[in-house]
């Protein structure tokens, strides 16, 4: 079976834990660093840099195993790709901010931009698995090697760090092997999936009725799929980067071998047991 459906870069099924988040070996930094709004994902308004009242002493939360029922939903859909361990114990050395309060401003600030960087690294990991983008492996692996490189600045240069400039660098590189990888499922194909619309980036798909859709090969990238109903739908090798998950409906959905698909993104959404993820990814435990 081809690449794009047996692709599986890290986590569980790989080797890059180190892109995952080990709340064990962070001190509690989306829980502090981030600010959040009362609406439906928070219960409460939180300034950045407040920590939140239901982080401990030890760094945990006290509300873990009841998120969602106490109107935290939000808490269980993020993920930080690793960067709050990294920042932890490799930028600040294992030294919390309540050990050293005069490190916390600058530690919060550091956080998302390291996040950021470490998102990247998670796409570039796993464009390199691509054997069909082969073309542009030197210039990927050029690409991690220069962001796992960033990640290991000291503070006061992250927060210098053009993290913009260097994300619009990456995007380039990942287009390209989207197209790459895309082109070559396409060419797998026995029959070309028909399509009812023109799919793109950033395409308004809020509520779209797209059960059963055979949407293999397509890009996604940025698409607003809130509350769309993809369920039974055909995702095998579509380019998913940046796509709206929020409340979409991936009941038996096949994402094998999707594009670039994130662990946050399939917390933001409802599925079942039927729905097919790529090995690297766990099934959310809010999904019935």
């Amino acid at each position: 079976m081809s690449e794009y459906y047996n692709y599986s870069p890290s986590g569980p099924a790989g080797a890059s834990l180190y892109l995952q988040s080990d709340c064990e070996n962070c001190f509690g930094l989306c829980c502090a660093a981030l600010p959040f709004a009362v609406s439906v994902d928070f219960a409460m308004n939180k300034n950045a840099g407040q920590p939140c009242p239901n982080l401990q002493t030890d760094f945990r939360c006290g509300i873990h195993t009841a998120l969602r029922d106490k109107g935290f939903r939000g808490c269980t859909v993020y993920d930080c790709f690793g960067a709050g361990q990294k920042i932890s114990q490799i930028t600040y050395g294992g030294k919390d901010w309540r050990q050293a309060p005069k490190t916390s401003s600058q530690m919060f600030e550091v956080f998302p931009v390291m996040r950021q960087l470490h998102e990247l690294l998670w796409y570039l990991t796993e464009a390199l698995h691509f054997q069909s983008a082969a073309p542009l492996h030197s210039a990927l692996s050029t690409a991690l090697e220069k962001t796992e490189q960033l990640t290991n600045l000291k503070a006061e240069a992250l927060l210098e760090l053009d993290v913009a400039a260097h994300r619009g660098e990456v995007n380039e590189l990942l287009l390209r092997t989207s197209e790459l990888v895309r082109d070559a499922a396409r060419r797998e194909l026995k029959s070309v999936p028909k399509r009812q619309a023109k799919y793109g980036r950033g395409a308004d798909l809020i509520g779209a009725k797209l059960k059963g859709a055979d949407l293999r090969c397509v890009s996604l990238r940025g698409a607003y799929l809130i509350a769309a109903d993809l369920s039974g739908a055909n995702l095998q090798a579509a380019d998913l980067i940046g796509a709206d998950f929020r409340d979409t409906n991936l009941s038996g959905a096949d994402l094998t071998g999707s594009l670039f698909l994130t662990q946050a993104q399939l917390n933001a959404a409802k599925g079942n047991t039927l729905t097919k993820l790529p090995p690297a990814l766990a099934r959310p435990g809010h999904w019935t």
